[in-house]
């Protein structure tokens, strides 16, 4: 592989570490008084849920988050600096990547009808899947410097 400037596994590294920034984003910006305390970003997507065309949405969401808001706020908001300080730090990668696909995926699929989520949702699915199958840990990463998942 004839790459510029850095090797094959360095720009993975960096595609790996660009999407911990995203996340890391993710979780910056959101309003944690309001997801904590309102309680905002669960009625949110509990709105979003109650109308979506799939009754398996509707219904899992019902079963899953509805009867726990504060926990899953909590779920969601964490996650998401768990992923972005993971992803950046190359910490637990894989498992990181696995659960970030995962998440962008549940994003997605509750989100299906909004355009706007949906490109940034799939790109970051993609970098997931990208890096995942990469082994973007290689290079650049705590996972690499004690031998974790060589």
């Amino acid at each position: 592989m004839q790459t510029v400037w850095l090797t094959g596994a360095e720009w993975l590294a960096v595609l790996r570490i660009g999407l911990g920034l995203w996340w890391l984003e993710s979780w910056r910006h959101k309003d944690r008084k309001g997801w904590f305390e309102r309680g905002t970003g669960i009625a949110w997507a509990a709105d979003v849920a109650g109308k979506h065309r799939w009754a398996a949405v509707r219904n899992g969401f019902e079963v899953v988050v509805a009867p726990r808001p504060k926990l899953m706020a909590y779920v969601v908001v964490y996650a998401e600096l768990a992923l972005g300080l993971g992803l950046i730090a190359g910490f637990l990668t894989p498992i990181a990547l696995a659960c970030g696909l995962l998440l962008n995926l549940l994003y997605l699929v509750l989100m299906i009808h909004d355009w706007a989520e949906q490109g940034q949702n799939a790109m970051m699915a993609l970098i997931s899947l990208v890096a995942l199958f990469a082994m973007s840990w290689q290079t650049w990463s705590l996972d690499a410097a004690i031998g974790l998942f060589s």
